[in-house]
């Protein structure tokens, strides 16, 4: 365990690379048995709670979803005490409701994913963590409560359906999703990140920037109308998680997650 702790910890998605928000905040590399992490992890203080903040794709958005290093990052936060996460991150809408610069703190997940390291277990333990209920449901009651006291449009609850990557869908998958899985939001970051935290008995939720339909629209997807949607929308993101934090309570009474290796490990 390092010397340094925090309590809290943000995975900063795509617009959010830095811990402007936190005040005292100090730089350090932490060493995981996964290999580096996205980038330096930064410590800071907000609403008197010390804060761990890692940008998922490096400060410079380096590195594409598909290579990410999971393990690396939640480990890191697990190895600095960190028993809550926030994870902002960009998603494409599938439901014409769910509009652009909304907010969506999702409920449920379908893993599409192919080739990531999805588990801390790999042998000698084997763990079946269970996922029935994928994120925490105290941090979800805060998100909730929070957002609808800064009157932002939001949806709580809704299916968030992750994809490889880095390429966005075609016009049959985009179309699949939305018809036949009935998934709500789309985006590529979501698996592992809230399987590894579950098995690290941390509390995570994600809050999703709607930044597009997805390409069942007629209008295709593109990378530099992803980025202005964001930037328009960032400091509205930004906000929510400086609220949310100041609101989160200092024991876990509300929520099992700590409790998630009981029954799960062989």
């Amino acid at each position: 365990m390092s010397s340094i702790s925090a309590e809290i910890g943000i995975i900063g998605g795509t617009g959010i690379y830095n811990a402007e928000i936190f005040s005292d905040v100090s730089e350090i590399k932490v060493h995981t048995p996964y290999g580096d992490t996205s980038d330096n992890v930064f410590i800071g203080r907000h609403a008197n709670k010390s804060v761990a903040f890692i940008p998922r794709h490096g400060k410079d958005h380096r590195i594409p979803p598909h290579r990410i290093n999971y393990r690396a990052n939640i480990w890191a936060l697990k190895s600095l005490g960190v028993t809550r996460i926030l994870a902002p991150s960009a998603v494409g809408s599938l439901k014409i409701d769910y509009k652009p610069g909304d907010l969506v703190v999702p409920d449920q997940f379908i893993d599409l994913t192919k080739t990531r390291n999805s588990t801390f277990y790999e042998g000698g333990k084997v763990c079946h963590i269970s996922m029935a209920q994928p994120f925490c449901s105290e941090l979800i009651n805060i998100a909730q409560l929070t957002l609808k006291d800064l009157s932002f449009k939001s949806h709580i609850n809704g299916t968030y359906v992750c994809i490889e990557g880095p390429r966005f869908s075609t016009k049959a998958e985009s179309k699949y999703y939305r018809e036949v899985i009935n998934a709500d939001i789309i985006g590529m970051t979501l698996i592992p990140e809230c399987v590894l935290a579950r098995e690290a008995e941390i509390c995570y939720i994600s809050l999703s920037t709607i930044t597009d339909y997805d390409v069942w629209t007629e209008e295709p997807v593109n990378s530099k109308e992803i980025i202005k949607t964001l930037r328009d929308n960032v400091s509205k993101t930004k906000e929510v998680l400086a609220e949310i934090i100041s609101r989160i309570p200092y024991e876990r009474k509300q929520c099992n997650c700590g409790h998630s290796l009981e029954n799960s490990v062989l």
